[in-house]
């Protein structure tokens, strides 16, 4: 197949996050197209995780029969506005198995008619310079995207959706001799009465220890740095509790043990076997060489950069882990090409959800806004509000009790109170904070005196404490002062041109229902009375 196609978007991938970025480009009737390089969408749930069972969450049964509430704890469903077809749906299982995964991205798509193009491998992607700029760096004309089977797609931005599909070698001498987490046989027999390294701190490398827990007679989990338990952190991709029976193994003294330092070396001897040289971080020793008789790399992958011609390859950050991306989520260096998905967690590092469905599924949709907004004319989507403090407090209210996105995307998103000049108060759900001010200051949001960002946030140092500690206090859930708590909660914060004047905690509560009218609403319209929200009209604007 020869020929060449001009988009005004090109989505590269049709893994969860390009086809959710393809179901709104196909709702809001852009001409756009998905690649894929697979056979299907979701080609590399086909693969990974290798020993098949997912970590994301799939609660059926909740109790709720709110769909939006309801996504708070469905993890792998992607957005639509017609609220299907939902994984919930495809499998009971709270840790469902992957296979499952590809075949709801392929009924997702044909559902909602995504323009995908399967078994099409970009090879290559190029960029025409502008004629009307001259050419040179910095140039703004159209990309071209060569395909394996040689179509030349042509479009005006591109929409990244690729993952991270390279594993992350780490600089020391003889990585290169590790099988890694991508290769490594996932049989256990193999293993039996073998030494194993397990190089990697993440849930991958746990995973692949776990496997091996009832054939290798011993096993090494080595790695840099604490141990984050996410239960603890809240960050998910921190060791997840299904992953952590090795611990036990190591805790309980059968054979298994954690190595806290840094490889210095893999060697291999003549018979195959391996000699590996750890610093440890915590004890007296200064190195000490252990022999294996497998050693496997788990630790990660990086966005593969190299698809790009030089002059329009995006710059890369994290240890060049990821493209280094602006709060809109397009690459620092190159203009009109954005990026989605896992890829997208460099915002958010370690401190969110980007990294993850039911993370990301957010952040496209925030994406699409941005872009219709940007290249299209159109308004992010938002509702008047009447102009009293209690108004104002009972849509804050009406969204923290409801919002998925905001849950999902805890200190990342924010609702927006936008509070004009002219007494006008205007409610804009699920902005990005990051990209909350600029979008201000540039006006996408009308003549806004000053805003409310409201988000639900984890309280400060809260991956500090163990959350099963009890001589650790909390803020009590009758408590009225507007406090910071440890749990999740909602916050709101007063800004003007981008400074902080003023914020307001609600209190934690068990069940996450911040109704309470004593607790949660009086307050928050004290709260907000005190600070003279919404605000009379500045003379000579209405």
């Amino acid at each position: 197949m020869s020929g060449e196609e001009r988009l005004d978007y090109l989505v590269v991938g049709a893994g969860p996050a390009g086809t959710q970025a393809g179901y709104f480009l196909e709702r809001a009737g852009r001409n756009y197209l998905v690649v894929e390089a697979g056979e299907s969408p979701g080609t590399f749930f086909r693969r990974f995780p290798r020993h098949r069972k997912m970590i994301s969450n799939n609660k059926v049964n909740t109790g709720w029969d709110d769909p939006e509430l309801n996504l708070r704890m469905d993890w792998n469903s992607l957005l639509s506005q017609e609220n299907g077809p939902l994984f919930t749906a495809v499998t009971p299982r709270y840790f469902p198995p992957a296979d499952a995964f590809v075949g709801y991205l392929a009924d997702f798509a044909a559902t909602h008619g995504i323009r995908i193009r399967c078994n099409t491998r970009i090879v290559r992607i190029s960029r025409e310079p502008d004629e009307s700029s001259g050419g040179g760096r910095g140039q703004r004309g159209d990309f071209l995207a060569h395909a394996e089977d040689g179509t030349v797609l042509r479009a005006r931005r591109i929409i990244a959706a690729t993952g991270v599909s390279r594993p992350y070698v780490p600089p020391f001498e003889g990585a290169e001799l590790a099988e890694t987490y991508a290769d490594v046989s996932v049989d256990p027999e193999e293993f039996t009465g073998k030494r194993v390294l397990v190089i990697g701190r993440g849930n991958s490398a746990f995973e692949t220890a776990d496997n091996l827990i009832e054939n290798a007679a011993v096993i090494h989990v080595a790695g840099p740095g604490s141990l984050r338990l996410a239960w603890q952190t809240h960050f998910v991709g921190h060791l997840r509790a299904l992953n952590n029976n090795f611990l036990d193994t190591y805790q309980l003294k059968s054979q298994n043990a954690l190595l806290d330092g840094d490889i210095q070396y893999v060697k291999r001897d003549d018979d195959g076997t391996y000699r590996v040289a750890v610093k440890f971080s915590r004890v007296a020793e200064v190195v000490k060489e252990i022999p294996y008789d497998r050693v496997i790399l788990a630790t990660g992958f990086r966005f593969d950069a190299s698809v790009f011609d030089e002059d329009c390859r995006p710059a890369l950050a994290i240890r060049d882990r990821f493209p280094a991306q602006t709060e809109a989520w397009e690459s620092v260096n190159v203009p009109d090409l954005f990026f989605v998905g896992t890829i997208t967690q460099v915002r958010d590092f370690k401190r969110s959800t980007s990294g993850f469905i039911h993370g990301f599924r957010y952040g496209v949709r925030a994406l699409h806004r941005m872009l219709e907004q940007r290249y299209h004319d159109r308004d992010w989507p938002s509702q008047d509000v009447a102009g009293s403090p209690e108004a104002v407090a009972d849509a804050i209210l009406a969204r923290v009790n409801r919002s998925s996105g905001l849950w999902q995307m805890f200190a990342f998103l924010a609702d927006t109170v936008a509070l004009g000049a002219d007494g006008s108060v205007r409610y804009y759900p699920e902005v990005p904070l990051d990209h909350l001010h600029p979008a201000i200051a540039d006006g996408r949001f009308g003549a806004v005196d000053r805003c409310l960002a409201v988000t639900l946030e984890y309280g400060a140092d809260h991956d500090k404490v163990n959350p099963f500690d009890v001589s650790v206090t909390r803020v009590s859930q009758e408590s009225t002062g507007g406090l910071d708590g440890r749990y999740l909660h909602p916050v709101v914060r007063l800004f003007q041109d981008g400074k902080v004047l003023a914020e307001h905690h609600l209190t934690e509560n068990l069940e996450n229902e911040w109704d309470s009218e004593t607790v949660h609403r009086a307050p928050l319209i004290s709260f907000l009375s005190a600070h003279s929200v919404p605000g009379a009209p500045v003379p000579g604007t209405s």
